[in-house]
């Protein structure tokens, strides 16, 4: 343990369950719905609305081998391939041989995905994937359509939710277990302020941390505060470095900050053609796949056009799929484009990449279990192995939903123990020690930080891009930590603003030590300075903690394969 926390007032008040999962997108409510069924008294908390989760802005799809001639082996090989040597092969196996009959069982819990005349679930291919396996709801709507059924099964099995919650720390016991959590209700509600949820047993479901970059396809809500809550409770997290660019978002400007509208890679599945503004399609000849090369791929190649040209973006064409298809297949992104006064229809849509993805997060087993014992993590806050340097597009939902069913199986499994039935042991939390929590950073600094980790470890990265961010992230973090030592100093006031852009500049800080440490080019990580991929000494993982002195603490894997998870010291 770390003993490092936010600054927060101390709870006011408390709730007791068996199990308490942070996070409502496909990831959180499944396991939510699987631990209740399971008998577990189950809180689900969110930051926003329950339907406000990063899975609803899920336009592509979820992917499994569940077409005429497509198997789990073919979908393997194409995500071992797009993962760029560094996925792991058993988590990966695990995600392709379970994932169909995942996907059915997500359709029992209600979900519609389109069909064909026949009946059948209809299929498109994405970035990456040999074969059409991508199943899609609303023609370009597929995470408002998982979210919407999950949530509705969520209320229809009255689960005990805390919305408008911002998660805080880790609670644990004398032992150094999970005993639940820290968190700040926003606004009226049955609960407000700072309160806890003790359970013995935690389930990280928080999503990404886009919001670290000026420009990201991520909501609002993706403000890397998973990972950070799991960096001050001692966990080790994994692949950091490997932020996954999409290569097709919206340009609405060079200035254009906060999220920015996704134009999903379903999208050039159908057959859309990148263009630069001559019209010349560039991606022939750089892939076998062409547009449909793996993202790291096809983002790097949109970049050097970019370069090239001396240009801010480059286009997506598809004047070619007419104006019913258009409106039928992707009604979503035509009313985005629209609104912002491009009519796909009959101009090209001009794109840029931006950060869509984290490849890495806190390290897991395959069934969710991190290193601090009784806290698991699921969905893009996690590190399974299944992604390794990219993640082959839409296999996001599926590893949120297959890894879900593991671990409310590995919950129910620990409460049923060797005795059959006992609920798990509710421990009495303990302070995190006699150190001083974190300080908070001021609000105002979330636009330097984003600013700071565009500049320096965004799309392309180099040794001197990396130094200079690491420089300037040092800087905040040092005079924030020297401001609270003075007594003439004015104390940030805790409050959720604060809190998120303190847990920005902790991913931010471990992010660019890990791309700094990473001297090769792999996946979507990109060095200028080392363009080339590196397999005898960099197909290793690097794994980053915090320390009990609260220093950063990394170190490289001796192979590719992942460590068993075992609880740190």
């Amino acid at each position: 343990m770390t003993g490092i926390r936010l600054t927060a007032p101390a709870p006011g008040w408390a709730i007791d369950a068996d199990v308490v999962v942070v996070g409502s997108g496909v990831a959180g409510l499944t396991t939510a719905l699987r631990c209740a069924a399971a008998g577990l008294a189950t809180v689900v908390v969110t930051k926003a609305r329950l339907d406000d989760g990063s899975t609803r802005w899920a336009q592509g799809g979820i992917a499994a081998a569940l077409g005429e001639g497509d198997t789990p082996e073919q979908h393997l090989d194409d995500t071992l391939v797009a993962g760029a040597g560094l996925c792991d092969e058993t988590a990966v196996r695990t995600l392709v041989t379970e994932g169909p009959d995942a996907v059915r069982r997500l359709i029992g819990t209600g979900a519609h995905f389109d069909t064909t005349d026949s009946g059948d679930i209809a299929l498109t291919r994405e970035g990456g994937h040999h074969r059409r396996r991508i199943a899609h709801a609303g023609g370009d709507a597929t995470g408002a359509e998982i979210s919407r059924a999950l949530v509705e099964a969520v209320r229809e099995a009255a689960l005990h939710t805390v919305e408008n919650a911002l998660v805080l720390d880790l609670l644990t016991d004398a032992e150094g277990r999970t005993a639940g959590v820290t968190l700040h209700v926003m606004g009226e509600g049955q609960h407000d302020g700072v309160g806890a949820v003790r359970a013995p047993a935690v389930v990280l479901a928080t999503g990404g941390m886009g919001q670290v970059f000026s420009a990201t396809t991520n909501p609002s809500v993706s403000t890397g505060d998973g990972v950070a809550l799991a960096l001050r409770a001692g966990a080790e997290v994994s692949d950091l470095e490997f932020v996954q660019f999409h290569p097709t978002v919206l340009f609405l400007g060079a200035d254009s900050e906060g999220q920015q509208p996704l134009v999903s890679e379903a999208v050039r599945g159908e057959g859309a053609h990148l263009v630069d503004a001559s019209g010349t399609r560039f991606m022939l000849g750089q892939h076998e796949l062409a547009e449909l090369a793996p993202r790291d791929i096809v983002a790097k190649a949109i970049t050097r056009q970019m370069q090239l040209h001396g240009t801010e973006h480059m286009y997506l064409d598809a004047r070619h799929f007419g104006a019913e298809m258009w409106e039928r297949r992707f009604p979503t992104i035509l009313a985005a484009c629209r609104a912002h006064g491009i009519d796909p229809v009959t101009e090209p849509v001009p794109v840029a990449p931006a950060a869509h993805y984290a490849s890495g997060g806190i390290r897991t087993d395959l069934r969710g279990r991190t290193t601090v014992p009784g806290l698991y993590a699921c969905g893009e806050v996690a590190c399974t192995g299944v992604h390794g340097a990219n993640r082959l597009a839409s296999n996001s939902l599926l590893e949120g939903l297959v890894f879900a069913e593991r671990i409310a199986e590995d919950i129910a499994a620990t409460t049923a123990g060797d005795t059959a039935g006992d609920r798990p042991r509710r421990t009495e939390p303990v302070a995190s020690g006699d150190g001083e929590p974190a300080p908070l950073l001021a609000p105002e600094s979330r636009t330097a930080i984003q600013r700071i980790m565009t500049r320096g470890a965004g799309v392309l990265r180099s040794a001197d891009s990396l130094a200079a961010a690491a420089g300037e992230l040092e800087a905040l973090h040092d005079q924030v930590t020297a401001d609270a030592g003075t007594a003439e100093s004015k104390a940030t006031v805790p409050g959720v603003e604060a809190w998120e852009v303190t847990n920005l500049l902790l991913v931010s800080r471990v992010l660019v030590a890990a791309a700094r440490a990473r001297e090769e080019t792999r996946g979507c990580h990109w060095r200028e300075d080392r363009p080339d991929r590196d397999d005898e000494h960099w197909r290793r993982h690097l794994v980053v903690r915090i320390t009990p002195d609260r220093s950063l603490e990394l170190h490289r894997t001796r192979t590719a394969a992942f460590p068993p998870v075992r609880p740190v010291d």
